[in-house]
C-alpha cells in the first residue's frame, strides 16, 4: 500500500503555510508518513503504471518544436486517450509536468489504460494566450493524425488540465476548428474536437476576475500580446478599453461558450484564493444556459491546490469512464 504523492511547489508551500488549516493538514500528512515509514519499508513498490516518452514533437511553429511528453499505458489498454495540457500561470516548463506526475494524473489514467498526453503549449514569455490556444488545437490534430499508432480511438479523445492549462482546455474545447479536407498538410485534416473535458480551477472569464474586476494587467498584458504603459497602470499601449475588453473576452472561456455539444466537468476548491470558485461556477451555467452538459464538483476547503488532489484526479478518471467508453 502507497500514499499518494501531493503536487507541492515552494510557490504553492508559501500559499498554502500561510492558511493555519492547510499548515495543520500538512502537518497530519507528514506525521502519518512518518508513522508508516516502518511498516511500508519492506513491502514491494508497485510498479508505475506507463512508459513516459518525453519532448515528442508534435507541431512546429516558425521553426521552433512544440512538444508532449507520451504516457502510455503497461497494462491492458483500452483504446481511448486523453490530452493533459500541461501549464500552470501560462508556463509550460517541465516542471509543469512533475506537478501532474506528482497529482497522480498519469499514473491514475494510466492504470486504467489510458494514453496520456501531456502537452505543453508554450509560455507567455513567447506566446500569448491566443496563440498556445493554437497550440493546444495543433496537439489534437497531431494526436489524431497519430492515433493508430497509439492504437486510440480519435474520435473520443478526452481533455484535462489544472489552472491555467483548465483554462486552455475548456477555450480550445469550446472554439473548435474543422478539418481541412482539401488541405496538403495532413495535420488540417482532422478536426479539433474533442469528446470530453474536465478541469481544475481553470480561470474563465478575463472580464470579471474577482468582485466586478478585470484580471490584473500585469497579467493580462502577455496573455494579449500587449504591453502596460509605464505612466499608466489603467492602460495597455496602443489599445483603447473596447479594444482590450475584445480581446480579453476572446481568451475568455465563459464568452466563448456557443452551442456546447460535449459533457464539461469543473473541480473547484472553494478557499481558492488564486482563481475564484467564481469561475467555474459562471462557466458551468453558461454552458447549462447554452443546452450544453456541464457539473461542477466543489472541493470544500480546496485551495489552489489542495493536498488530497489525487482523490479528485480519480474521481475526474471515473467520469471520464462513464463519458468517454
Amino acid at each position: 500500500m502507497r500514499f499518494l504523492p501531493v503536487m507541492l511547489t515552494v510557490k504553492q508551500m508559501a500559499l498554502w503555510l500561510s492558511t493555519p488549516l492547510l499548515m495543520a493538514s500538512l502537518l497530519m500528512t507528514s506525521l502519518l508518513m512518518t508513522s508508516r515509514s516502518d511498516a511500508v519499508a519492506n513491502e514491494p513498490v508497485e510498479p508505475a503504471s506507463y512508459v513516459q516518452t518525453q519532448n515528442v514533437v508534435f507541431a512546429e511553429v516558425h521553426g521552433t518544436g512544440l512538444l508532449m511528453d507520451v504516457f502510455t499505458p503497461v497494462g491492458a489498454p483500452n483504446g481511448l486517450g486523453i490530452v493533459d495540457i500541461a501549464s500552470g500561470a501560462w508556463y509550460s516548463d517541465r516542471g509543469k509536468i512533475r506537478d501532474h506526475t506528482l497529482a497522480q494524473i498519469y499514473e491514475i489514467f494510466c492504470a486504467r489504460g489510458y494514453v496520456v498526453f501531456a502537452v505543453r503549449p508554450g509560455s507567455k514569455t513567447r506566446y500569448t494566450a491566443a496563440e498556445m490556444d493554437q497550440h493546444v488545437k495543433l496537439a489534437i490534430r497531431a494526436i489524431k493524425d497519430r492515433a493508430a499508432e497509439y492504437k486510440i480511438d480519435a474520435g473520443k479523445l478526452g481533455m484535462t488540465g489544472a489552472s491555467a492549462g483548465g483554462h486552455l482546455a475548456t477555450l480550445a474545447a469550446l472554439t473548435p476548428l474543422p478539418s481541412e479536407s482539401q488541405s496538403k498538410n495532413s495535420l488540417d485534416q482532422h478536426d479539433t474536437t474533442v469528446a470530453a473535458v474536465a478541469v481544475f480551477f481553470p480561470p474563465t472569464d478575463f472580464l470579471e476576475w474577482r468582485d466586478g474586476k478585470m484580471v490584473d494587467l500585469k497579467v493580462l498584458a502577455p496573455l494579449l500580446g500587449v504591453a502596460a504603459t509605464q505612466a499608466n497602470e489603467g492602460a495597455l499601449s496602443g489599445k483603447s478599453e473596447a479594444e482590450l475588453l475584445e480581446m480579453a473576452k476572446a481568451i475568455s472561456p465563459v464568452h466563448r461558450v456557443g452551442q456546447p455539444k460535449i459533457p464539461f466537468l469543473m473541480i473547484h476548491g472553494d478557499a481558492d484564493q488564486v482563481v475564484p470558485l467564481s469561475h467555474s461556477q459562471k462557466l458551468v451555467k453558461a454552458i447549462q444556459s447554452a443546452g450544453g452538459s456541464a457539473e461542477l464538483i466543489v472541493k470544500e476547503g480546496g485551495g489552489h491546490p489542495w493536498l488530497t488532489l489525487p482523490v479528485e484526479v480519480a474521481i475526474m478518471a471515473d467520469w471520464f469512464d462513464k463519458r468517454l467508453k
